[in-house]
């Protein structure tokens, strides 16, 4: 049996390197990853699907105007266009809405010393730390690469949690910014949104008459067809992009968590703040629905149970900790 090293300054990073391998059991067996490989698979499938209901919604569209192709091209147009400008400016967008300030190792150096030891563990550059004045406890990581990551905590994270808790929480974020999340998140962010805009620009050109001058020059009986297809997939698609998103989102939850398990060799660790995150009673007032899905805990339903939904931005908490338990 191994004593519990010292985790403060040189000693803690280079524990951190060495993954406390005998501190607990090591999450390392076959069943751990091979769910971390399910979770990038299914993860880039639900990619898929969503970029294919865009290119069909963009032809169906396209053909109910003249030219299927035209349409696709106006679709493709939008994400790129929408996805160049999240890409650049979106992760500044994040954190000024949230009202993150900018902190320096002088300012929180505990904290420092935290992220510092676990960049190092996970390969990764140290993230710009940013800080939210609010009392209840949360985090949560924005980006375009690990080279320009940054991670927000609040006040209330850091007094409310103990260095073990932190750590694992750190993990997390530092975990979503490892596996590409922050980008991956923003692609499929800006999909859901570019169906969402192309299927209300027919919706709205349908309401104002367009597209009749094509069903009166001929193709009557076609062209109707056409209309009422592409128009229930104006409707429905979507409510299923979005449905899709959060699918997404629940799997990179539970893929950083896996991460930081084994990033940590310590699941308790995160297993607890998770708890102590979802039982704290304060509200994140900085929180909306534009920013709900980046928190480590969903910071908008603090008094719901968080049950299995399809319309939730995060996995069961029951059960993102019974898995953090079970490794």
């Amino acid at each position: 049996m191994c004593s519990v090293p010292d985790r403060s300054g040189v000693t803690g990073a280079v524990a951190a390197i060495r993954g406390y391998a005998c501190r607990v059991e090591v999450p390392e067996g076959k069943m751990f990853y091979e769910d971390i490989a399910a979770n990038k698979r299914n993860s880039w499938i639900l990619v898929v699907v969503v970029t294919a209901v865009l290119v069909v919604l963009g032809y169906l569209l396209g053909l109910h105007w003249g030219n299927g192709y035209v349409g696709i091209s106006l679709a493709v147009v939008i994400a790129v266009v929408a996805s160049l400008s999240a890409f650049y400016s979106g992760d500044k967008m994040i954190l000024t809405m949230s009202r993150a300030k900018r902190i320096e190792k002088k300012d929180h150096p505990q904290l420092y010393n935290v992220v510092e030891e676990l960049s190092i563990a996970a390969g990764l550059p140290v993230p710009a730390m940013y800080v939210i004045d609010d009392t209840a406890p949360n985090a949560f990581a924005t980006g375009r690469d690990p080279e320009h990551a940054s991670v927000a905590i609040t006040t209330g994270l850091m007094q409310k949690l103990n260095r073990d808790e932190l750590q694992g929480v750190i993990a997390h974020e530092l975990s979503h910014v490892g596996n590409r999340d922050i980008l991956f998140a923003t692609m499929v962010g800006i999909l859901v949104g570019s169906i969402v805009l192309v299927s209300d620009f027919f919706l709205r050109s349908m309401f104002w008459g367009g597209g009749r001058r094509r069903r009166k020059s001929g193709e009557r009986g076609g062209g109707a067809i056409i209309m009422i297809i592409a128009l229930v997939f104006a409707i429905v698609a979507p409510i299923f992009a979005k449905l899709l998103q959060l699918a997404v989102s629940r799997q990179r939850e539970y893929l950083a968590d896996a991460t930081a398990a084994k990033l940590t060799r310590y699941p308790e660790g995160l297993a607890s703040a998770l708890e102590k995150i979802a039982g704290d009673r304060e509200v994140l007032e900085v929180a909306n629905r534009a920013t709900q899905h980046l928190y480590i805990v969903n910071p908008i339903k603090p008094f719901e149970k968080r049950t299995k939904s399809l319309f939730s931005t995060h996995p069961p908490l029951e059960e993102r900790i019974a898995r953090l338990r079970s490794m």
